[in-house]
């Protein structure tokens, strides 16, 4: 029984919060166009969250990344203002990302910083940094290039739902893009081994040859391009940017990580037990927000909900290491 809690009991409590919402809102949940309303809704967060599990994987985390994703919005943005050409302004600020990621990378992986005290220095330098880009100011529409709007507002024709397209979102297929990828590299090639070799013990890796310093360094700087990345996606979808619009990015891409963990038998982070996190987090959000319960309460019953599996496979893992 404690084995199939362990390895079962997250995924059955996921599957319930998603029969639970299907029967609250026969209507509206489980059609076509909410779905994909929540694909795009978590595009975002997915980005982050895959990235995130190359860091996770390794043993360390990245509190910097929505800090990072707002950066790099604000200096994409700023750049347009001064009519740099979009594929200039969008490399620079994807490279501020990958700078950033390599800098946290060093702090944690070369100077030996912890990564708790690390990214939580880098986290307040880089919206510092944010702020002073931007001035303070939220940089408005006329300013971001009408393709990156037309590019989130654009979508894979899926059919109809009654007299109005269904369109599979743009900035859905570059989460799946990105989920993608990251699976390839971590599943399927020896820099994922040498990765999960890392996080299993790090001086038997060193002691086996593997590149610990650079290989850590490098999952930084994968989760930088991808919290810059976040932050471009989400600058198209509001054709805005401000130095706070990716500050919920880091609290609900660690929870998704860590949710993930609690369906895997082996209890490492896994992609795609990150990406069951991720739509976990989204089907709540958008199922409470639905029955119109406040963004307060909504707050505590997501924080509650990660609590309980969290905890349900820790007691799995308890029990089974007694028998």
């Amino acid at each position: 029984m404690a084995a199939f809690v362990k390895r079962y009991g997250s995924l059955f409590g996921m599957l319930a919060i998603v029969v639970v919402f299907w029967i609250a809102l026969p209507d509206t949940f489980m059609t076509a166009r909410n779905l994909l309303n929540i694909s795009q809704q978590v595009a975002m967060l997915t980005v982050v969250a895959v990235t995130m599990t190359l860091v996770m994987v390794t043993g360390d985390f990245d509190l910097s990344v929505g800090s990072m994703a707002s950066l790099a919005a604000v200096v994409a943005a700023v750049l347009f203002t001064r009519d740099w050409p979009l594929g200039a302004a969008l490399a620079v600020a994807l490279a501020a990302g990958v700078a950033g990621g390599i800098a946290n990378g060093f702090l944690v992986a070369v100077l030996g910083i912890l990564p708790f005290v690390a990214t939580l220095a880098t986290l307040t330098m880089f919206s510092g940094a944010a702020f002073v880009f931007s001035g303070g100011k939220t940089i408005f529409g006329r300013d971001i290039p009408q393709a990156l709007s037309d590019f989130a507002r654009a979508g894979l024709p899926l059919g109809t739902a009654g007299d109005k397209p269904l369109l599979l979102p743009a900035l859905t297929l570059v989460a799946l893009g990105m989920t993608a990828l990251v699976w390839l590299l971590l599943e399927q090639t020896t820099y994922g081994r040498r990765l999960y070799a890392i996080g299993g013990n790090a001086e038997a890796a060193r002691m086996a040859g593997v590149r610990v310093r650079l290989l850590r360094l490098s999952a930084f700087a994968v989760t930088g391009f991808g919290a810059s990345l976040a932050g471009l996606m989400y600058m198209a979808r509001v054709a805005s940017a401000n130095p706070v619009q990716g500050d919920g990015l880091m609290l609900s891409a660690i929870a998704a990580v860590f949710l993930g963990m609690t369906v895997t038998r082996d209890g490492q982070p896994h992609v795609l037990a990150t990406v069951a996190g991720v739509l976990t987090l989204g089907v709540l959000d958008n199922g409470l927000t639905q029955l119109q319960v406040d963004s307060y309460v909504r707050q505590v019953l997501v924080g509650a909900i990660i609590l309980a599996a969290v905890s349900s496979s820790a007691i799995g893992r308890k029990a089974l290491r007694l028998r």
